[in-house]
């Protein structure tokens, strides 16, 4: 796990030093080596952070050469079929220095070409520079696990894997992006290519891009999709599914144990981890298992569910108690998450990630199992909603769902104004927006002086909505396209990268997504009354019988609370009713006072918080 920056151009650089200071702004990415290396036009400059994982030696560093000089690579992850490329590239006659996977990579693309891409199964950011085609290419893995940022103008290109490192230099715009400002308000986070920063650009999972140094021309593609679901599926042998499915994991989490530094698994204690350490106890006798407390939460504290699974495998394990956290981690995890995100879960990840640390480089954890089985409780509520709309006409339902938009956001929960107004959505076709921290009519108040605002998130939104007659489909689809990518994986790569840390998910190997989405019917994974059922099944028969798979704690703070009385509530309060923050101190008031009154606003809150802290350090304007 590291970090890179980089650039090219057209014509020569003369402004190199903002490179190194790019590197020094990623340092938490990679404490074990930095590495610059410029081309001899001076075209182009690779620069590289490095947290060895995999040959600890200097031959590891990067950036690497390959071919003579010919390629050159600054890269970020691990290719966990690393061993088997390896030996096929050495059948055709490939030499390698190193026992590393970088020095294959650049291998791979030696003998293939772009379509290396397809071989390659792990989480991976690279740009790979060819000198004799004078293309510079960059590729993102399947599913979006590590993150890439570029921006493109006069006839430049410059990357990195974290905003940051490209603010360093002073130049550089710093105007936000409207729709991407909307997207954030709306859902959360920034979806796909758009960037919180106009002018800037995410490069897409799946996706690889091509920039050419003799005409400045970008190519971006798309190189891998989602597979369909085959036509036999529903008539597919649940037996079968299930031994495929447990072969899958297997391997994948063996795979993923790979690694000459001290790794362990993160047990939170719930079905998707508890089953990944079932896997890795069956390859290894020595396993290192992880729970983390946070004494006086209660139901947060899922320690003696962790203990289970570790006592029944005998694993070595090691509960580490979180202290109490304090409001200045805030502006903390506003500088790292580049780009400002609504998910206040991101405070215990952090947490987790810092003991983590402690003890081992590399963590296993269970990421990826709810948007693949259906483990979200909204998938249930959705088929359960479907069931009624067949039952009632759709005109009358949306007279309520109009009606529910009168009521106050945040009112009773919020749960029951979104299902509510979910109940007007035509479910055969589409999804309604039940994440949604604020509506138009919300957004319009919070942004009304600024001058053309035009909401834009519900029409981004219906552009990502995938084509799928069947619900689940569309709902996990959506999920795994949208809200894996831009929420839970920022979240883990940000909190984890702060801490030096790198976290793999064994349940993202490629072909466990393929076979998720390509043969796993509906029906065994969520149903209106169940969820997860696929994994459940296994969990029968590989976790102790009291282990209870029912049960589903995501992982949060007690933010509630937290706003009530203390140093959150007063920097909560302070933040949004400054003189200088961006929202209309009307808006603002009233979520704060319905807070007060009990209405649960807290996260929506936690989302403007978010968006002034970053906006602040960054310098960032409308």
């Amino acid at each position: 796990m590291c970090g890179l920056v980089g650039i090219a151009a057209t014509h020569r650089i003369d402004k190199a030093a903002w490179l190194a200071n790019g590197l020094d702004a990623m340092a938490h990415r990679g404490p074990d080596a930095v590495g610059e290396w410029w081309s001899g036009d001076g075209r182009v400059g690779l620069g590289h952070r490095r947290l060895a994982i995999i040959d600890l030696s200097p031959s590891g560093h990067q950036p690497m050469h390959y071919a003579s000089g010919r390629l050159s690579i600054v890269y970020n992850g691990e290719i966990y079929n690393y061993r088997e490329l390896r030996e096929e590239l050495s059948s055709l006659g490939f030499t390698f220095r190193s026992s590393g996977d970088t020095e294959v990579l650049l291998a791979a693309y030696a003998a293939w070409g772009r379509a290396c891409l397809s071989r390659l199964n792990g989480m991976f950011v690279f740009a790979l520079y060819d000198a004799d085609r004078q293309t510079l290419f960059l590729a993102r893995d399947r599913a979006g696990e590590k993150p890439l940022y570029y921006h493109v103008s006069d006839g430049t290109l410059r990357f990195a894997s974290e905003l940051k490192a490209l603010l360093v230099d002073p130049s550089m715009p710093r105007r936000i992006h409207p729709e991407a400002l909307d997207c954030y308000l709306a859902m959360g986070f920034v979806p796909g290519q758009l960037c919180i920063l106009d002018g800037y650009n995410k490069l897409p999972p799946a996706h690889a891009l091509s920039f050419d140094l003799q005409t400045g021309v970008v190519e971006t593609w798309r190189y891998w999709s989602l597979p369909n679901l085959s036509s036999a599926a529903e008539s597919g042998d649940e037996s079968e599914l299930l031994a495929e499915l447990e072969e899958l994991l297997e391997d994948a989490v063996a795979r993923q144990m790979v690694a000459d530094v001290p790794f362990g698994v993160l047990l939170s204690g719930g079905l998707d981890s508890s089953l990944v350490t079932a896997m890795a106890v069956r390859r290894s006798g020595k396993v290192r298992t992880f729970s983390i407390g946070f004494p006086g939460h209660g139901a947060m504290d899922e320690t003696p569910h962790a203990r289970l699974i570790a006592r029944h495998f005998g694993t070595d394990h090691t509960e580490l108690m979180a202290e109490p956290t304090t409001a200045d981690i805030l502006p903390c995890l506003a500088r790292q998450f580049d780009e400002p995100m609504v998910d206040s879960s991101m405070i215990p990840t952090w947490l987790v990630s810092r003991l983590v640390r402690q003890h081992c480089t590399v963590a296993l954890s269970g990421d990826g199992g709810d948007e693949l089985f259906g483990g979200y409780t909204h998938y249930s509520r959705l088929l359960w909603l479907q069931q009624r709309q067949r039952m009632l006409p759709l005109g009358m339902l949306r007279v309520v769902a109009r009606s529910a938009e009168q009521l106050p956001e945040g009112f009773a929960g919020g749960n029951i104004r979104t299902w509510l107004m979910a109940a007007g959505c035509d479910l055969r076709n589409d999804l309604p927006p039940i994440a949604n921290h604020f509506d138009p009519k919300a957004r319009q108040r919070l942004l009304r002086n600024v001058d053309s605002y035009q909401p834009a998130a519900e029409r981004i939104r219906d552009e990502y909505m995938p084509v799928q007659s069947d619900l689940l489909q569309r709902a996990t689809r959506m999920d795994f396209n949208d809200y894996l990518p831009e929420d839970l994986l920022v979240k883990v790569d940000r909190a984890s990268m702060l801490n030096s840390l790198e976290m793999r998910a064994p349940l993202l190997d490629y072909r466990l997504i393929e076979f998720s989405f390509g043969r796993v019917p509906s029906h065994l994974k969520a149903t209106p009354h169940d969820k997860k059922i696929m994994l459940k099944l296994l969990g029968t028969r590989l976790l102790p019988p009291e282990f209870d798979t029912r049960r589903k704690q995501g992982f949060s703070i007690p933010l509630t609370a937290w706003l009530k009385e203390g140093p959150f509530r007063e920097l909560f309060w302070d933040t949004l009713t400054a003189s200088d923050c961006m929202f209309d101190k009307n808006a603002t008031s009233a979520l704060l006072e319905g807070q007060d009154r009990g209405h649960s606003n807290g996260e929506r809150l936690f989302a403007l918080v978010q968006f002034e802290l970053w906006r602040r350090h960054y310098g960032a304007a409308l």
